[in-house]
């Protein structure tokens, strides 16, 4: 089914089929929206784990054709990706903690669990240093996203397991593998994260690279530990200084106060180096001095999560008004014209909604920027009006997706469903 969309452009009703001009300006002020019920909430979740949760092996497929006992990188979805849906089963259970709903805290809390054990069991119990060939780790991104997944966990479950993996994954990252010989993704020189790890003999160039991906998902995590470990927690009062294998180069934890400040000064490099203050562009990487400016919603989205959590903390406006520029580009740059989500072509890029949902979250609600919801809400809304008989969604959210759907392109408006409620 494809919606024919009308916007009030200064005034006249306009179809989606009018000849536009660049001097065109749509506004928020749209023709009438699909609306969503808080049982379609639960409705489109439950079909999201329904066709795409593996309930043998605990982990997500990577598409709905895909039988159960997928264990196999070209059947699950891709490992950064498993932190993301452990993220929206976390999130299910905090709205049915919300709703003082028993049967569904129980009913999530056991996905939460299964989901965590699945994917400890499938890549090698999370081992930061294993580089398996098919379950192993390889890319600094793919480890930082988990230790901001773990982060949220123990402040929602305060379980020490999930302490101890964001400790030691954020470490591994930072400084490094003791095993590996890895020189770490933080740039002792010049600040900043590199996204690809480096164990050549001699250095090859590959550590150049410095992305959004790998930079700011830092400044969540590391925000996400201060707040979540209680400042009473003696072990976190100070760096750990025997480390791995006995080895004081590389932590397994840091203080809080570290956290922050490794947190703050990520950020001001990010803000320095990625992000166009102008007009709210969140950079793709930066290469040396070539910088490439392709936005992308899930840069945009942990960008708005590392200032969001910073404000918060800390009051500086200026983090809040860098969030609110991003937050702009992304709804009158990024969504125009349709003022709907966008999605990339690339195989992953149907997830990006749904992280940046995570942290527009936070905007909206914890800040108190209400203004986007309309355009949130609106993307949530056509996006549920053309699932399919399933009760699934695909990245297109004006269109019906194909019969077989990627876990990731599935995700994005149960994500969003989740974390935006039907009656805001």
């Amino acid at each position: 089914m494809h919606l024919t969309l009308a916007y009030i452009l200064f005034g006249a009703i306009y179809t989606s089929g009018c000849n536009k001009t660049d001097t065109d300006k749509y506004v928020l002020d749209y023709d009438i929206v699909p609306t969503y019920s808080d049982s379609n909430i639960w409705a489109a979740y439950d079909s999201y784990n329904q066709y795409l949760f593996d309930n043998q092996t605990h982990l997500y497929k990577v598409d709905t054709d895909t039988k159960d006992g997928a264990n196999t990188k070209a059947t699950v979805g891709a490992v950064w990706t498993q932190a993301i849906y452990w993220d929206m089963a976390m999130n299910a259970y905090k709205k049915a903690v919300t709703q003082n709903n028993a049967e569904r805290q129980t009913k999530y809390k056991t996905l939460v669990d299964e989901i965590y054990q699945g994917d400890s069991a499938h890549y090698v119990s999370f081992d930061w240093n294993n580089q398996d060939a098919n379950n192993g780790w390889f890319i600094y991104d793919d480890i930082m996203w988990w230790t901001g997944s773990f982060a949220r966990a123990y402040g929602i479950f305060k379980d020490a397991k999930y302490l101890k993996y964001a400790d030691e994954s954020f470490c591994r990252v930072w400084y490094g593998s003791y095993s590996l010989k890895d020189r770490g993704s933080y740039d002792k020189v010049n600040s900043g994260m590199f996204w690809q790890w480096n164990t050549s003999n001699p250095p090859d160039s590959s550590g150049t690279g410095k992305m959004s991906c790998i930079n700011f998902p830092t400044v969540v995590a590391a925000v996400t530990l201060y707040n979540n470990i209680d400042p009473s927690d003696d072990q976190h009062k100070a760096d750990d200084n025997i480390g791995f294998n006995n080895n004081p180069n590389y932590p397994r934890w840091l203080s809080r106060d570290t956290y922050l400040k490794d947190a703050k000064e990520i950020y001001d490099w990010g803000v320095n180096n990625l992000f166009d203050k102008s007009t709210g562009n969140v950079a793709d990487s930066r290469h040396g001095n070539s910088v490439d400016w392709g936005a992308t919603m899930y840069n945009q989205g942990s960008f708005i999560g590392a200032s969001c959590l910073l404000y918060k903390l800390t009051g500086e406006q200026s983090y809040l008004d860098n969030a609110i520029s991003a937050a702009n580009y992304a709804m009158n740059t990024m969504s125009a014209p349709l003022y709907i989500f966008p999605n990339g072509s690339g195989t992953e890029q149907g997830i990006y909604t749904a992280i940046f949902g995570q942290y527009m979250n936070m905007l909206v609600y914890d800040c108190g920027q209400t203004q986007f919801l309309k355009w949130v809400t609106r993307t949530i809304g056509y996006g549920w009006s053309n699932k399919d008989s399933r009760n699934l969604t695909g990245k297109d959210y004006i269109n019906a997706p194909a019969s077989n759907i990627s876990c990731y392109d599935a995700s994005g408006i149960p994500a969003l469903m989740l974390l935006f409620p039907a009656d805001k």
